[in-house]
């Protein structure tokens, strides 16, 4: 008998005899009508976004062939974006519509589903178009005005824009203000103007501030979308739901109950040829300031009053605010730092951060940081938050660790067959999605004996309900920006706060404060002190 698991309740069920639907070439199998009812339902969008138009800033640049173009007809292909669309590039290049449209398709073949549909590609096509200027000419976005009311009456967008400022960070500042003046960011009645921007916000406080302080003086900050890629990993969004959707979780996820939270950004990749935005940036900077912060506010939020934007944001800020800013002697002894020198990666030979093209000599980026850091508030008083990100190490994961208490008598301490060690609940974000859930549970036989086991849940068991296996990330935070949903975006207050909390350690960082940068062997798990940062309060870093 051949079998299959119903993506719905996971039983499993004879393929000979159970219903069937067959979605992007492939085919489910169901116990009954109500959970193949269940699965097509959830197939239909239930508010598909638009209409609109799409003005990419930096339209020949790698993220629009590798994530945007491709998400955009993600969203066309599952019927969550309306056909009333149009997308305009801009950038410095000499190029035709016809030259760009070509450019766009060699990079969907590249990077977006497979087996394209020529029949969408060709409406996808046509609703292409490129606009070629300077940044900083007011005639370019006098250009782009006409273009968009040619669109709006030939796409029937509504006049409704989302901007998106996929170009180097120095340009948010420039081109918002070069929209404000030309009036682009002017809404009239019954429609919006939205302008998306992607980090770094800012390289410190101040510029934070700077960048801030010149979006709001040509639009609303309802109108600002400070994309964090990260929030749109299915982890990163469940991670409510999983807290806030299930009684037996929100009781323990408090200091009473958790030991110690752990986020891990681990990349086996070096600096893949970016040398000189690393050089600006650093691992910490690129990663912890504006990603691993931001995850750790959604894991230790407080609950929402309510499931909208504002909401989940005005908890996420408060966090923000109640994360301890580090004094000189917390940056001293509960942050490292380090850089990767030459080693092995994948069996193959690498070169040490120094010798990689284009990073000077004398470079003092780090591309490894692990630091401790405290919530002082009611729900995490006394819990440590450790959070770890670094370039060439032994494999590429992204995860959280929550590790709670140990029972408060060790009955079976002595019968172990395996280390005894706290439950576990790790939350991977990438690059295989899912949840685990580790507790203690006794062995077969006679003799009672513990040992850990797992409970795994990933999300091939819902199957793939809205987005084909190439979905870039990007969809969901597209989608959200295209209806107006702030809840997974960076607001200007939470921007602030974070650049807050990373100012002492930077600056503790260039004064010495914290020692030298150590050197750890590529395809290695860092530098040895960050398993002193740990191992001085008795724990230790999960590594699976």
């Amino acid at each position: 008998m051949k079998s299959a698991r119903d993506p719905i309740c996971g039983m499993t069920v004879d393929i000979a005899t159970a219903l069937q639907v067959e979605q992007h070439g492939e085919i489910r199998y169901f116990c009954g009508e109500s959970c193949r009812e269940q699965f097509v339902n959830s197939l239909v969008p239930s508010d598909p976004a638009g209409p609109c138009a799409i003005v990419i800033f930096g339209a020949s640049g790698d993220l629009t062939k590798r994530k945007l173009l491709p998400s955009i007809y993600h969203l066309v292909a599952n019927g969550v974006l309306r056909k009333e669309f149009a997308i305009i590039g801009v950038g410095r290049r000499d190029w035709s519509d016809r030259d760009f449209r070509g450019h766009l398709r060699e990079a969907m073949e590249e990077f977006a589903s497979p087996n394209i549909d020529n029949e969408l590609w060709d409406l996808f096509e046509d609703r292409l178009s490129y606009c070629s200027g300077s940044y900083t000419d007011l005639e370019t976005y006098r250009k782009l005005d006409r273009m968009l009311e040619q669109e709006a009456t030939a796409r029937e967008t509504g006049g409704n824009v989302l901007f998106y400022l996929s170009v180097p960070p120095e340009s948010f500042g420039s081109i918002s203000t070069y929209l404000g003046e030309s009036g682009l960011l002017r809404e009239p009645a019954g429609n919006w103007r939205r302008v998306v921007i992607e980090k770094p916000f800012g390289h410190d406080l101040a510029s934070a501030m700077e960048l801030n302080l010149t979006l709001s003086k040509v639009m609303a900050e309802r109108q600002v979308f400070r994309i964090d890629h990260y929030l749109g990993k299915e982890v990163s969004q469940n991670l409510l739901v999983f807290r806030l959707g299930n009684s037996i979780i929100e009781p323990v996820w408090n200091r009473n109950h958790i030991d110690s939270v752990e986020i891990t950004a681990a990349e086996s990749i070096g600096v893949e040829g970016r040398a000189a935005f690393y050089e600006s940036t650093g691992a910490f900077r690129d990663m912890i300031q504006t990603h691993l912060l931001s995850v750790m506010a959604l894991v230790s939020m407080e609950p929402p009053t309510s499931l909208e934007g504002e909401a989940v944001r005005n908890e996420k800020a408060k966090l923000l605010d109640a994360i301890r800013i580090p004094s000189k002697e917390e940056v001293r002894t509960g942050t490292v730092r380090g850089r990767y020198g030459e080693g092995e990666v994948n069996g193959q030979l690498v070169p040490g951060y120094l010798d990689e093209p284009s990073v000077p000599s004398e470079s003092t980026v780090e591309t490894y940081a692990a630091i401790k850091l405290w919530v002082d508030n009611w729900r995490w008083a006394g819990v440590p938050f450790y959070l770890r990100t670094g370039k060439r190490l032994a494999r590429r994961v992204t995860e959280i660790v929550i590790r709670f208490k140990n029972p408060p008598l060790q009955l079976y301490g002595k019968t172990e067959c395996s280390p005894l060690g706290p439950n576990l609940l790790i939350m991977r974000i990438q690059p295989n999605e899912g949840m685990t859930l580790q507790m203690r549970a006794k062995t077969p036989g006679t003799v009672t004996r513990t040992r850990a086991v797992a409970f795994e849940f990933d999300y091939s068991q819902f199957g793939s309900v809205e987005f084909s296996d190439h979905s870039t990330g990007y969809e969901k935070l597209l989608y959200d920006c295209i209806v107006g949903d702030p809840t997974l975006f960076h607001r200007a207050d939470m921007v602030e706060a974070a650049w807050e909390i990373a100012t002492p350690i930077l600056d503790g960082w260039e004064s010495g404060i914290a020692g030298e940068l150590t050197t750890y062997a590529a395809g290695s798990w860092g530098v040895k002190e960050a398993d002193r940062l740990m191992g001085k309060d008795g724990r230790q870093w999960w590594t699976m």
